[in-house]
């Protein structure tokens, strides 16, 4: 089982990595040229939300934890846009170009059987002009468990999942849709299927030097190769790193990093490009 993170950012080309998946889930026998592959495809789609906020007037908010990771700050009108574009825009086209490719595609958000499930922050913790602050009316969330037999039932049946944030958030009895990182919701979707999480970008992998290419960290397998990662990871690759943590902590085979605009950045990843992080590294994490 492979899990395939499209990254949602302006710069990443979806139409490689989609290309891909149609090669990968065809057999011999459906014109393929190897034996079929399960995927589950998750996606992200910053750059669509941001885009239309702005449209309507609304400006984007990211802040910053105290850990150093940046992210989208989600308050009641932002979800209402999120919610519209995410599992609607942004889903429907990758699944409807998926069907292009001859893939029996099926779209899920993570409310959908409560595919991804978690308590919803009320608040959050960041860093405003080096100050540590508590805000309020937050609408986001860290999925806590994955209906895996869900996913693997659509599977089994031949669909290939396409996974889109929100997520169910338990907020007292009811839920709610919340926002949810679409690394960390893929990282829990690829330990829960014991699968190999690649997480597609608009960088090679992680880099020694953000500003020099040809600086890719390539394997980590060991603690201390893992504590050098961590120490590399900046802005949107922090949260990539930490995606990658999950997701070998919940039982995924593999986690690669690598760049979505190749040729065929699947392909290429699987073969052995971009940044590689194998579970072995984790040993005595803490």
């Amino acid at each position: 089982m492979i899990v395939i993170k499209i990254g949602g950012a302006r710069a990443v080309d979806p139409a490689g990595a989609l290309a891909d998946v149609a090669a990968l889930v065809k057999s011999e026998a459906e014109g393929g040229d190897h034996e079929a592959e399960d995927v589950v495809v998750v996606h992200g789609g910053s750059t669509a939300v941001d885009e239309t906020l702005e449209r309507l007037g609304i400006e984007p908010e990211y802040v910053e934890t105290p850990s150093g990771v940046k992210g989208r700050f989600t308050d009641e009108e932002t979800m209402e846009v999120f919610e519209m574009v995410m599992p609607g825009l942004v889903n429907t086209e990758l699944v409807a170009s998926l069907q292009s490719e001859g893939v029996d595609a099926v779209g899920l958000s993570g409310v959908d059987g409560k595919l991804l499930h978690g308590p919803r922050k009320s608040a959050v913790r960041v860093v405003e002009d080096g100050k540590r602050k508590v805000r309020r009316g937050d609408h986001s969330g860290t999925p806590r468990e994955v209906n895996a037999d869900l996913l693997a039932g659509l599977v089994a049946d031949g669909y290939t999942p396409v996974v889109s944030p929100p997520m169910a958030g338990a907020d007292d009895d009811a839920i709610t849709p919340v926002n949810t990182d679409a690394d960390r919701a893929a990282a829990a979707i690829a330990g829960a299927l014991d699968a190999t999480l690649l997480l597609l970008t608009d960088v090679p992998g992680i880099l020694e030097d953000p500003d020099d290419r040809s600086t890719l960290v390539r394997e980590v397998d060991e603690p201390a190769e893992w504590d050098h990662l961590q120490s590399l990871a900046e802005g949107g690759m922090g949260r990539k790193v930490m995606a990658a943590g999950e997701a070998l902590e919940g039982g995924a085979a593999e986690v690669v990093v690598a760049d979505a605009n190749l040729d065929r950045p699947v392909m290429t990843a699987l073969e052995g490009d971009g940044t590689h992080i194998y579970p072995d590294a984790l040993e005595g994490d803490t």
